[in-house]
């Protein structure tokens, strides 16, 4: 892996095809009420226990929101992602984005990784080859050398930091209260979007009942449930459970 990398966009629109693209909460209304299908990705931990990276403890910790579980307590991470199972609804024809100046924030950083813990790799990225031959200096030593990109990626963080108690009342008005636990899964919810975008609107302060953790493995399962957390192995309705 070099300390340094070149990028160019060449254009080719892969990036904006089949991603679920990360939104902020103020990119969520606006998506919502442009018509767009949102998915809810949720995903969570216990504190130095299951689930929690240590190695990323305080990355995860700053974008994570306390919920009852049980008689326990964990913590979620609650992602807001604009549904792109195919081509963007913002593309067109020629694959050029038709809210190219308002993009998503995620949208204006690619292909720059926003965890600082995950290296930027050209070989996860859908950038053909010639992208990372050509163009200015992207990354040195794994940070942006542009300082508007570096600021943009900071304030891609700081909005996960800021958005993450709404974005947890937003679950809890809409029912949206299973997780998966971090590096086992996570669930992932398609709301209806004039429900979700009025629980955007009048969001409800404090806690709205447990939470419970979606556990396929037995040996997870009997960890998780010594600790009095709430858990559930049946098979899903309202949401997917995806596995790794």
């Amino acid at each position: 892996m070099t300390d340094s990398l070149r990028f160019a966009c060449t254009g080719c629109g892969k990036c904006c095809t089949g991603h679920h693209v990360p939104l902020t909460l103020d990119e969520s209304r606006r998506w919502a009420h442009s018509g767009g299908q949102v998915v809810v990705l949720i995903e969570a931990f216990v504190v130095d226990g299951p689930g929690m990276p240590a190695d990323q403890r305080e990355h995860v910790l700053r974008r994570s929101y306390p919920v009852p579980c049980g008689a326990s307590e964990m913590r979620v991470s609650v992602t807001f992602a604009a549904f792109n199972p195919g081509r963007c609804r913002n593309l067109d024809d020629n694959d050029l984005c038709t809210i190219y100046e308002t993009r998503p924030l995620v949208c204006r950083i690619y292909p720059v990784e926003i965890n600082p813990h995950i290296p930027l790799r050209p070989e996860n990225k859908d950038c053909p080859p010639e992208a990372w031959e050509q163009g200015p200096e992207l990354i040195h030593g794994q940070l942006p050398v542009d300082p508007q990109l570096a600021a943009l990626v900071q304030a891609s963080r700081q909005a996960d930091r800021d958005d993450i108690a709404a974005k947890v009342a937003v679950c809890q008005a809409l029912g949206m209260t299973t997780s998966a636990l971090k590096g086992n899964g996570f669930t992932a919810y398609l709301p209806e979007m004039t429900a979700f975008a009025a629980a955007l609107a009048h969001l409800a302060d404090g806690q709205q009942g447990s939470w419970s953790l979606h556990v396929e493995d037995d040996d997870l399962t009997v960890k998780l449930r010594a600790l009095g957390l709430q858990l559930t192995s049946e098979a899903p309705t309202y949401y997917a459970f995806i596995g790794f």
